[in-house]
């Protein structure tokens, strides 16, 4: 427990440990609470006569909690038998502890060790009244540090909703570039860095349409065609499952970067009516944002069972019963010889009989094979597909030329990069520059980088420019039908899941003659240009109506 000086100088050579702390790093670099800290504990242990044995020092830590490493190497330190002082040493008890709890706790605990804690600034007895007071202090250290919390989150959110950066690492795809200067303070926002946007963009095409051999990729897939194809992450590691969904479900990608949505400590999500707005430059489209989430939500295990997203079953997840809405399950049974049929069945009927509903049981061939061909021949149609070029046109050209910035950008780095690297090398063989100098070899490994990673990057982005050909005429949506076409069927005659799935997302069974297939047209539309290796990022149209449906005047349902 606390003691008063005076108790604590019974012993004329009592060992005494010091601790001195500030809050942040930044006040730890230029603050000069620390050399005063050590100056005034010093001075009072000297006309104490304590011997000064240890020094603790936390340069940047709060006391909130006891995450702090200084902190519990003193703990340590304290609790070993025989200690090796008996006092500890602070300012105020503030810089011990701004818990009131914690610090009761670990101050009974040093107790029980014979280890005092004194505070030079508050001079406390060991009588019920003292403990009492420095419970009382203690406590208000806390409300206080809540309050300087609470207040400096505020100016941090509203600093957000400004567009001004608060710090950290940005996300990959950005960078910090300064906006201004407030007194001494210089304000940050972000912007686009080229050289990393690239990836994040072909990130998102990959999960959207995929490489162009493969339908759309998940995360893992993602994460392995990268690394496979040697495009690292800004630091140069390789990329992961935790950082491909990240990126993928950002909301800064679409210029929305949210400030103080999680909380530090927990981890856990706040709610939105907490969060700050920063408004950052885009780098993808708020339609391929959300068309990625409707995605990842689809493949996920919560909102579908995985045999749904990979089991063998063509429409299984996607088949319903237009009486009930309940799902088409798979059931099978065996002929007279022996033979397996497989029925696709209404689940409410299953279960419930006929009173629970009254859906059909369609053959599992007939219902594929009357899907696949409504899409094949009716969907795929060149001349349908003629009325939704005219978007599709003016997309293309809009891509290509934020491409080209993108590209003029690279380039400029590249050559800049270039240069500084030469301006070394001519001071290196000019001996103006100290070749044993450790930074150098760093220096010129990182501008090594941003030259190839920019020339990398400048030439794969030529290349998708390069890739989408000439203009769409009715023989290039005559070709664009053949590919996606081939793409519904394997080998060896069997359907391919992830290329339907592109085109139906539902499929409701009516009667014995008629079904519904519903799907999005912008999923259409990329299945449609994946299918002849176009760069969907080029194509990707995202501003048409989010459903359509098959109307009887032009898509005469097949019976099934």
């Amino acid at each position: 427990m606390a003691s008063t000086p005076e108790n604590a100088a019974a012993g004329p050579a009592a060992k005494a440990a010091l601790y001195l702390r500030v809050s942040t790093g930044r006040q730890a670099d230029s603050d000069l609470s620390i050399p005063d800290q050590r100056r005034q504990i010093t001075s009072y242990c000297a006309a104490k006569r304590w011997d000064v044995t240890a020094e603790f020092v936390e340069p940047g830590n709060t006391a909130t909690d006891d995450r702090r490493p200084a902190f519990q190497a003193m703990i340590d330190a304290a609790l070993v038998k025989p200690p090796g002082f008996t006092i500890i040493i602070v300012h105020s008890f503030s810089r011990f502890f701004r818990d009131q709890f914690q610090f009761e706790f670990y101050v009974r605990k040093l107790a029980k060790n014979g280890v005092r804690l004194i505070s030079i600034t508050q001079d406390l007895g060991d009588d019920p009244m003292s403990v009492m007071m420095r419970q009382i202090m203690t406590l208000f250290d806390e409300y206080q540090s809540k309050e300087n919390a609470k207040h400096t989150l505020r100016a941090m959110k509203e600093n957000a909703r400004q567009g001004y950066w608060n710090g950290a690492l940005p996300p990959i795809g950005y960078r910090t570039v300064a906006a201004g200067q407030r007194g001494t303070k210089i304000k940050k926002k972000l912007e686009v860095d080229p050289i990393h946007a690239d990836t994040v963009r072909l990130i998102y095409r990959l999960a959207l349409t995929g490489d162009g051999q493969n339908g759309p990729m998940g995360i893992k897939s993602i994460a392995t065609y990268l690394n496979d194809h040697n495009i690292r992450t800004r630091d140069g590691g390789k990329f992961g499952v935790a950082s491909i969904h990240q990126i993928l479900t950002r909301t800064t990608y679409i210029g929305q970067h949210k400030y103080n949505h999680r909380s530090y400590r927990t981890k856990v999500l706040k709610p939105e009516t907490e969060h700050a707005i920063m408004a950052v430059p885009p780098i993808v489209t708020a339609v391929e944002f959300h068309a990625v989430q409707t995605a990842l939500k689809s493949r996920s295990p919560q909102w579908m069972a995985p045999r749904a997203v990979s089991g063998p079953t063509l429409l299984t997840g996607i088949c319903f019963c237009a009486f009930c809405g309940g799902a088409m399950t798979l059931r099978t049974g065996k002929g007279s010889v022996g033979r397996i049929y497989r029925y696709y069945t209404c689940s409410t009927k299953a279960r419930q009989g006929a009173s629970g509903c009254r859906g059909l049981t369609v053959p599992m061939d007939r219902l594929d094979r009357a899907v696949v061909d409504h899409l094949e021949w009716r969907l795929l149609d060149p001349q349908r597909l003629a009325k939704m070029m005219d978007q599709l046109l003016e997309r293309r050209e809009e891509w290509s030329e934020r491409r080209r910035g993108h590209i003029t950008e690279l380039r400029k780095r590249s050559a800049e990069a270039e240069a500084k690297l030469k301006r070394i090398y001519e001071a290196i063989e000019n001996g103006v520059v100290n070749v044993a100098d450790p930074s150098l070899k760093d220096r010129i490994a990182e501008l090594t980088a941003i030259r190839d990673q920019a020339r990398l990057d400048a030439e794969r982005s030529a290349a998708s420019i390069e890739r989408l050909g000439p203009a769409i005429t009715p023989e290039t949506l005559r070709r664009f039908a053949l590919a996606a076409r081939r793409k519904l069927r394997n080998k060896d005659g069997t359907y391919r899941r992830d290329h339907l799935r592109a085109l139906a997302q539902r499929v409701e069974v009516v009667d014995q003659t008629q079904i519904r297939i519903i799907g999005a047209k912008t999923e259409l539309l990329r299945t449609l240009v994946t299918g002849v290796s176009v760069e969907s990022a080029a194509l990707g149209v995202r501003s048409f109506v989010p459903k359509w449906r098959p109307r009887e005047d032009s898509n005469l349902r097949p019976p099934v």
